[in-house]
């Protein structure tokens, strides 16, 4: 490990110069009334003249656009801190109102008048992400599928019709563009430092952001446009994000416990302290959203410097210029280097399942929160922002101080809350990793399923009343083979399960589905094969609990119908049907469940032994996926279809059977 304390910036040479050097070599005042007219307004003709542009291609000169606009921001700092708050909200508040988040550029205004410089780093990166949120509701006026990447959006024909491109390019020079400031990258990927970012820009920004929204006023009285505001996103089923539970109370001693843990902790870089510190005040003082906000950046900046020592590449701990990439999350959490040599980051973490599975859990799986992504891009609302989701970072981030803590780590956890926390930390496993996706959908299917039991019945001697389906044996017929289906897979499962009195009820039970589900599979670097197997997987399962939702819906409506005596002869014909067809369906659903988790089980450790074809293996599988889709159609309430349903069933049962002596299963080639 390289001692932290050697470490006096992580901004490049170049990346350095153009954000503490390049805006104050001119050192000229700059007279504010050039930018703002006598009622307030942006002169944006004035800013954008300090845009200078490469007289080969006519693009924005970076270097010189940033030198010339120094005195500008810094006029515009010192006249910010010329007013006092009641001036500032009569004068500009209005003009904020197109972010619909306000407050945050209010607040931002009181941090300017301080200039506590991690206090003015946390304003800008609460900003940006506001400003980036706001330009793409606009760009919504224009165009669809707002750009994902700032620099996308900033870049986007959309934006410039409203703003116009001079305008752009103005924003460009502070955000956007890795070739200018790129304020917001260096800032919410770890790179800067508290000290290392000038307030004047932060001011800067405010003073644009009032110019656009100026400007968007008069675009949209022109065009007589309404602006819509995209609702916030909502963390959803907080309790799967509980990888440290609720009742590990993160205390004012266990944050002071923690802000001495940062001083002796080789995670954490001397020049980055002040972030730490300045989060843990935030979680204390309920600021849930800050506090989440400044650790964040802290924790790659931490894991980057574990990757670029064991990995012995030091230089990748800087900034990248524009020509070369950062070294990010996606980067650090991978399984190879862009060398092809193996990654020792997941070495020296030591817990490499742990600290991985809760990284991509918390900030990359698609179905998981991806909280740095959501608060960097403006998605979520930051007076909202829940504790919950705050008390997962912060207790991730205090379990890695400790583990690279150059304090006793004996002493460290005599103390109940830390050892508690490690304890958590130790034994998390994913919770959004399509596998674990695929685990949560099985159960809640096979829930469903057995509430066709509560479902209300007709006597079944009323039922033999309806002429023409006396004596119906092919429900019988189906069970029998689901039965010998099982008895099949027994060498599968685990002992003493199956009775060979009642096979179906002794194997296809949600106990039996919850011990598989337990099983530990590695979801850490899936291999491509099985990420494939597992989304047709999902879809199964998926199919069957919609089939599961309509047999319910439809029992209860046909039921109450013939208790009220208003179905018609042929209604009454189906559904009798209908109840002979989930006297099969319910353990073919579940069969069609234990198999998805048996093959689950299986897939990763045939993958691991040995390549093998799994397109033949895949075909199988969609067939059974063709099987469900089919089901999904029969069952509809437009169609209701069992006759069909039956017939379906008991081709897809022969063809289930026939696996074995086939052997495309890949329990076959697990064990």
């Amino acid at each position: 490990m390289a001692l932290p304390d050697s470490v006096t910036t992580c901004l490049s040479q170049p990346v350095h110069y153009a954000i503490c050097k390049l805006g104050f070599e001119k050192t000229d005042t700059y007279d504010i009334n050039n930018v703002l007219s006598q009622n307030g307004e942006v002169c944006w003709q004035a800013l954008t003249e300090h845009v200078c542009y490469l007289e080969s291609d006519q693009s924005v000169d970076y270097i010189k656009s940033i030198r010339s606009l120094g005195p500008v921001c810094e006029s515009v700092n010192l006249y910010f801190k010329s007013l006092t708050k009641e001036q500032f909200v009569f004068q500009y508040a209005s003009w904020f109102h197109w972010t619909n988040c306000i407050e945050v550029f209010l607040e931002v205004f009181d941090v300017l008048q301080y200039t506590q410089a991690t206090e003015v780093a946390l304003g800008l990166m609460k900003l940006t992400s506001c400003l980036e949120r706001a330009l793409g509701d606009v760009y919504l006026l224009k165009g669809n599928d707002c750009p994902f990447l700032l620099r996308d959006l900033l870049a986007s024909e959309q934006l410039a019709d409203v703003f116009g491109q001079a305008v752009m390019n103005v924003l460009r020079v502070f955000i956007g563009s890795p070739h200018g400031l790129n304020l917001r990258n260096v800032l919410w990927h770890g790179f800067a430092s508290p000290q290392e970012i000038p307030a004047k820009y932060c001011a800067m920004l405010l003073f644009l952001t009032a110019g656009l929204g100026q400007l968007l006023q008069t675009y949209l009285l022109q065009t007589t446009g309404v602006l819509v505001h995209r609702p916030y996103v909502n963390f959803i089923s907080l309790e799967e994000l509980d990888a440290f539970p609720g009742k590990i109370n993160l205390n004012n001693e266990i944050l002071s416990t923690a802000e001495e843990l940062v001083k002796l902790s080789s995670f954490v870089l001397k020049i980055m302290l002040p972030f730490w510190i300045t989060a843990l005040t935030a979680f204390k003082q309920s600021r849930y959203a800050d506090s989440v906000i400044l650790l964040l950046p802290q924790l790659e900046v931490g894991l980057r410097l574990l990757f670029t020592t064991s990995n012995k590449c030091p230089n990748r701990l800087l900034t990248a210029e524009s020509s070369a990439l950062y070294t990010t999350f996606d980067e650090m959490l991978a399984k190879h280097l862009d060398n092809e040599e193996v990654n020792q980051l997941p070495v020296i973490l030591e817990e490499p399942a742990m600290a991985s599975d809760f990284l991509w859990d918390f900030l990359n799986h698609q179905e998981g929160p991806r909280v740095r992504d959501r608060l960097s891009h403006g998605e979520i609302n930051l007076e909202t922002f829940p504790r919950e989701v705050a008390n997962q970072i912060v207790g991730f981030a205090i379990t890695l101080l400790c583990r690279f803590s150059d304090e006793d780590m004996f002493s460290l956890e005599e103390h109940m809350v830390i050892k508690t926390l490690m304890n958590c930390a130790s034994c998390y496993r994913s919770r959004f990793h399509p596998i674990s996706r695929l685990k949560k959908q099985v159960l809640e299917c096979m829930k469903s399923i057995h509430l066709w039991a509560e479902l209300p019945t007709v006597p079944e001697e009323q039922v033999q009343k309806i002429k023409g389906l006396e004596g119906n044996t092919e429900a019988d017929t189906l069970i029998l083979m689901i039965s010998e289906v099982i008895s099949q897979l027994q060498h599968y499962m685990p002992q003493n399960c199956c009775s060979s009195d009642d096979p179906i009820n002794s194997v296809l039970t949600e106990r039996l589905l919850v011990e598989l589900c337990d099983t530990r599979i590695c979801t850490l670097y899936s291999p491509r094969p099985v990420l494939e197997v597992v989304v047709v997987l999902r879809r199964i399962s998926a199919q069957c609990h919609q089939v599961s939702q309509q047999v319910m819906a439809g029992a209860g409506l046909r039921y109450t119908q013939w208790v009220n005596k208003t179905l018609r002869s042929r209604q009454r014909h189906n559904y009798r049907r209908m109840l002979n067809s989930i006297k099969f369906l319910s353990p073919v659903l579940r069969l069609i469940l234990l198999l998805t988790t048996l093959e689950l089980v299986s897939v990763h450790s045939v993958c691991k032994k040995n390549p093998f074809d799994y397109q033949q293996y895949l075909k199988f599988l969609k067939s059974v996926l063709q099987y469900t889709e089919n089901l999904v159609t029969y069952t509809s309430p437009e169609k209701n279809k069992w006759d069909e349903t039956m017939e379906l069933t008991k081709k897809t049962l022969i063809k289930l059977r026939k696996i074995n002596d086939r052997k495309l299963m890949l329990m076959h080639l697990a064990t």
